[in-house]
């Protein structure tokens, strides 16, 4: 699968990560590599690519004059609804350093770095689990720290390790072993959830794949708390908190953030990508966005053949419910109140898993 952009650009990591050797292989993708016999695109990654340009079109319409992007659920711009979109910018195949969205770029991070708080948190709406926020935040800065304009790029780098040594600290906060390696709301939350480790944990991996100094041990203890959230061992995904009750949603996060750790050995995980194989999320399921962006990079990661079995029952479900501007907004549960940018971020980051473009997301 292939973006439609007047570039195509293979990112590959260099001197541990912090900065990214980006070759321009050519223009128009498609028509040069079909008439070379290297691509013949389907139906539907044509379908995918054009999903994917209408909705980047609609996410730089929508980007505020603040430089963020608008939460509806409170009413105001946000960290974690910016750096998402950022962040599906970068999926797509735009970089900060290329037209012509580089201005959007520029003007989304800055609203990032404004926001950042002595604690190193990044966040400006402190409602319910700002975690969730900074986890997202940090995670984009990863992401982006060695393709930001050189006015830049010191101030993320230097904000990208405050954030990740506010993570570490939030994670040092004594807990009972039940919870113990894990993240939930707070800095200063005593228990955890899996829901936000995850985001915690994928933020973490890509620090450390940008050069960041994370402790073997930080990564370890997250991983062995996601693997106390299988509540039935070898036959089973995973739960919302260990002992809970089986989710399709939490296995599918559960699974990602094992396979970023390269923590897939053993029974209990082939369970887990099994019971996802068969409880994809649906278009009626209440986190239906949240899931389908965590089964889609976890299908890619696990392989050809399960990604080729499941890719177009996932892929068309979400293609039919593209809005014609572009966007998404979720239909059940509480994703309809939090507006159509979250929609349409998690849906194109979905989309162009196989695009390649997120290191984090690299197999």
């Amino acid at each position: 699968m292939t973006v439609i952009t007047p570039y195509r650009f293979f990112y590959r990591p260099v001197t541990c990560g912090m900065l990214l050797l980006i070759v321009v292989v050519g223009q128009d993708v498609h028509a040069q590599e079909a008439a070379s016999g290297l691509l013949q695109p389907s139906a539907l990654d044509r379908d995918v690519d054009a999903a994917v340009v209408r909705a980047v079109d609609f996410l730089v319409r929508e980007q505020r004059p603040s430089g963020g992007w608008h939460l509806e659920l409170y009413n105001g711009d946000a960290t974690s609804t910016t750096s998402l979109a950022l962040m599906a910018l970068l999926a797509a195949g735009h970089t900060p350093a290329d037209e012509p969205y580089a201005d959007t770029f520029r003007r989304g991070i800055e609203y990032l770095l404004q926001h950042q708080q002595p604690s190193g948190l990044i966040v400006d709406r402190t409602g319910h689990g700002p975690l969730y926020c900074h986890g997202i935040s940090t995670l984009f800065l990863a992401e982006v720290v060695g393709m930001t304009e050189p006015q830049q790029a010191d101030a993320v780098r230097t904000a990208l390790e405050c954030a990740v040594r506010a993570l570490l600290d939030a994670q040092a906060v004594r807990k009972d072993q039940r919870h113990a390696g894990g993240w939930r709301y707070t800095l200063i939350s005593n228990d955890s959830d899996l829901s936000v480790t995850a985001w915690q944990l994928l933020a973490l991996r890509a620090a450390k794949n940008a050069g960041c100094d994370i402790p073997a041990e930080a990564i370890e203890r997250a991983v062995e708390y996601v693997r106390r959230c299988q509540p039935n061992g070898r036959g089973s995904g995973y739960s919302y908190q260990p002992g809970g009750s089986l989710s399709p949603i939490m296995t599918a996060a559960g699974i990602t953030a094992l396979q970023v750790c390269a923590a897939t050995d053993g029974p209990e995980f082939d369970a887990a990508v099994r019971y996802l194989s068969m409880h994809l999320p649906r278009r009626d399921s209440s986190y239906y966005f949240y899931g389908t962006y965590y089964a889609s990079i976890a299908l890619h990661q696990q392989g050809d053949d399960l990604w080729e079995t499941h890719t177009n029952q996932l892929f068309r479900e979400l293609l039919q419910q593209q809005q014609p501007d572009g966007h998404w907004r979720g239909m059940k549960g509480p994703e309809p109140p939090v507006g159509p940018i979250y929609a349409t971020s998690l849906a194109v980051l979905a989309l162009t898993v196989e695009y390649g473009y997120l290191p984090i997301y690299q197999k």
